[in-house]
């Protein structure tokens, strides 16, 4: 009877620490994050009346629906652009989605591009580029040695079917802040481009 007693107690002690362990962890982090809003809301302006807490809770709720451009071609294919991003490395990301919008299913065949290098590629955002009119030059996507495009690859799309895709480009200069976005036969998408970190 004695070791069942000692075998419970210990298991008593063992639950007790282990949720005092994380109590202090939870607490110990909700201390640092609380920590953070009171600053900010701190020298935000009153005269907000709280807009700005709801601002600085849910920045990137607008990024991610935000759409920079969104064309559709043939076959009822939609390509809608979220995001053109500069950042320190001098590369420029393009993101966004494609919608097959017909009735059948439909294979990226054409995006790949017409260059040889670029057959390998298959179904892709390999042929995509974007074009800065004003430093009248177009940028291709970045290759790796191989031949392999720096931007997603896609399998068959079922009627109706979405999906994401992200493309990379060396970056156009500084004062260029909008370029026209092409791949295929989709009509030109003009972007802003936003600065990275």
């Amino acid at each position: 009877m004695s070791v069942r007693h000692t075998l419970k107690a210990r298991r008593a002690l063992t639950a007790v620490a282990i949720t005092t362990g994380l109590a202090l962890a939870v607490a110990g982090c909700g201390g640092e994050d609380d920590d953070k809003p009171e600053a900010a809301s701190s020298s935000s302006p009153a005269t907000d009346g709280g807009k700005n807490k709801e601002d600085e809770s849910s920045p990137e709720a607008p990024v991610q629906d935000q759409v920079l451009a969104e064309v559709t071609g043939g076959e009822g294919v939609t390509l809608t652009i979220r995001s053109a991003v500069r950042d320190a490395g001098g590369f420029l990301t393009v993101t966004g989605k494609v919608k097959n919008g017909g009735s059948g299913r439909w294979v990226a065949t054409e995006w790949r591009g017409d260059e040889k290098e670029l057959q390998r590629n298959a179904a892709s955002m390999a042929g995509a580029a974007v074009v800065d009119k004003s430093g009248k030059k177009k940028y291709l996507v970045l290759r790796d040695t191989e031949g392999r495009c720096l931007c997603a690859t896609f399998t068959p799309f079922k009627a109706g079917e979405e999906k994401t895709w992200y493309a990379q480009f060396p970056a156009p200069p500084e004062s260029t802040t909008s370029v026209d976005f092409t791949i295929a036969d989709m009509p030109p998408a003009t972007i802003e481009i936003s600065g990275g970190e």
